[in-house]
């Protein structure tokens, strides 16, 4: 929270927002909110733990979700609380960098082609090189770059969220780390290496040496439709013979319970594509997803109760 406050005070754009301590009633907040809102666990990942509410009533029950959520997962939970800011419209972006000697160097900054406007906010799709003006590109590094200074951050890999709209470029996240999961494969045609041996080398000051390919690259952490078990999946070869498609990579397990957010943490796994353009990597992903087909079972077969016997 002590971030948030700072780029207020700083008067970058970036949500209001509001910390709500375990056990208190979010009723006391309601004269201050500006629906709509997201209510958010305070350090889960992967969407967990966010949900849209569009009014007191959905407010009230998103607390309790969101609180339900964060006890399971987090040992800390009762310390917490909740964080319930304002809604930004707007299409996102991130933003993944490097740091030296407090001078930001962008090494992607991706577009999110899929609306992120809820109620749940699983991330899909990432997309690079962007296709916002370069003007406004600008815009984004710069900022994400005043945002570090003011954070104090000079040195190391930095992985930022934003949110543009007519009003300019709203700061959603800055964070001392790199891309999650499996993502940072998509990079590896640009930097000719990969982003972790780009980090390590940094951090020991080898020179960097940086030789990739141009074109468009993109990577789809493939959503989870609904909860039940794993079991597996078909379509995985016609998936990887989709034209510009370069690995298709399954992370669950067989037998796996998952969920899709707000509740679950993961994905099934991820596809990466190169291509020409960013519209034609886009494309590749979408068609490669629709090859596959997900076995996913209840959790508890239904059964039939045995007829009642007749007198």
């Amino acid at each position: 929270m002590a971030f948030r406050r700072l780029l207020r005070e700083r008067e970058f754009l970036c949500p209001e927002f509001h910390h709500l301590p375990t056990g208190e009633d979010p009723r006391k907040l309601f004269p201050e909110l500006k629906f709509p809102v997201v209510v958010k666990a305070r350090r889960l990942s992967g969407s967990r733990g966010v949900i849209r509410a569009d009014n007191s009533e959905e407010l009230m029950r998103a607390v309790n979700w969101v609180r339900a959520i964060q006890s399971r997962a987090d040992r800390d939970a009762q310390d917490l609380g909740l964080i319930i800011e304002d809604f930004i419209p707007g299409r996102e972006y991130a933003l993944e960098g490097t740091l030296e000697r407090g001078e930001l160097t962008t090494l992607a900054l991706f577009d999110k082609p899929d609306p992120m406007d809820g109620p749940y906010f699983e991330e899909t799709l990432y997309i690079t090189p962007s296709r916002l003006p370069e003007a406004l590109q600008d815009c984004i590094h710069e900022d994400v770059a005043r945002a570090c200074r003011v954070a104090g951050l000079a040195a190391g890999p930095v992985h930022a969220e934003v949110r543009v709209n007519d009003q300019g470029v709203w700061i959603l996240e800055v964070a001392a780390r790199s891309i999650g999961g499996l993502c940072g494969r998509v990079l590896i045609h640009f930097l000719g290496m990969s982003l972790e041996e780009l980090i390590l080398r940094q951090a020991v000051a080898e020179p960097l040496p940086i030789a990739g390919e141009g074109g468009a690259a993109g990577v789809m952490m493939m959503p989870i439709p609904r909860r039940g078990i794993y079991h597996g999946l078909e379509g995985l070869a016609a998936a990887q013979a989709v034209p510009g498609v370069t690995g298709v990579a399954i992370t669950v397990q067989p037998g796996e319970i998952i969920a899709p957010p707000p509740d679950g943490a993961s994905y099934l796994g991820f596809i990466f594509a190169r291509a020409a353009s960013p519209a034609d990597a886009e494309m590749a992903l979408r068609i490669a997803h629709r090859q596959l087909h997900f076995d996913i079972r209840p959790e508890y077969p239904a059964t039939v109760a045995p007829a009642a016997e007749k007198p």
